[in-house]
């Protein structure tokens, strides 16, 4: 089995994500030739380093899994660590060669400025990431919120994959920001339009679906500001839909 790991300027994370993935056969890098130390400290951990530019996040990924000399793959954002309990099932189903499935799918648990969140939106966002790559892979157009894709059984197994997301409040809005944009021109360029209904009332659904539906207030001050930043990356992402239609530019050199 082999781990796949993207990655630009993490030299702060990757040592922790590649620990993580000591069970694996393999682990492959594929970095977007970071500035800072991430390829070194990779490389120093046995990690098989590739260099590539960044096209996409979904290209990234693709990219990887067919660098791997092992059709199962395990794929990992720098960002994301392995749990003693999700690796436990992991080899558990290694054991077994798998069984029939052609790839499984764990919880992913997130870490938000000293809490991890474990209602709203935020839990259980289970993620296909352990797959027979021969079944399939990163497949589609979409470069932003990608999501694998096989053709077969998929199970669901326990554990958790950690997930450390933003450095800081400000990291996070960049982020989302970026991601809008991105999503609004990919919707954009397959025909989808938006509404001045959907404008005004899709950011405050995905806040009250996320804070109150899925109890996202259990998860105190953290539930609420999560909520709230995840409903502007709405807004953001429909405002910028709305303006592509109308012949206006969402992105351009500063003045």
């Amino acid at each position: 089995m082999s781990a796949c790991i993207i990655a630009f300027n993490e030299a702060d994370r990757i040592g922790d994500c590649i620990a993580s993935l000591a069970f694996c056969d393999e682990i492959v890098v594929v970095d977007s030739h970071s500035t800072d130390a991430t390829a070194q400290i990779a490389r120093d951990l046995g990690a098989r380093v590739i260099q590539r530019p960044f096209e996409g996040f979904r290209s990234q990924k693709q990219f990887a899994i067919e660098q791997a000399t092992h059709d199962w793959v395990l794929c990992l954002d720098a960002d994301e660590r392995v749990s003693d309990a999700l690796r436990t099932s992991i080899e558990a189903e290694r054991a077994t060669s798998f069984g029939d499935a052609a790839g499984f799918r764990f919880a992913r648990l997130s870490e938000y400025f000293g809490k991890f969140l474990r209602h709203g939106n935020a839990y259980p966002d289970r993620v296909l990431r352990l797959f027979d790559r021969r079944r399939g892979g990163w497949r589609g157009t979409r470069e932003v919120h990608e999501a694998a894709s096989v053709d077969g059984p998929v199970r669901t197994i326990a554990g958790d994959l950690i997930h450390y997301p933003y450095r800081s409040l400000e990291q996070q809005l960049l982020k989302t920001q970026r991601y809008a944009r991105m999503m609004a021109e990919h919707d954009f360029a397959r025909g989808k339009r938006a509404t001045l209904t959907g404008l005004v009332l899709s950011p405050a659904w995905r806040f009250w679906r996320g804070y109150l539906l899925r109890g996202g207030f259990r998860d105190g001050w953290h539930g609420l500001v999560y909520a709230y930043v995840r409903a502007n990356y709405v807004r953001q992402k429909t405002i910028m839909l709305w303006m592509l239609q109308n012949g206006q530019r969402v992105s351009g050199p500063d003045r």
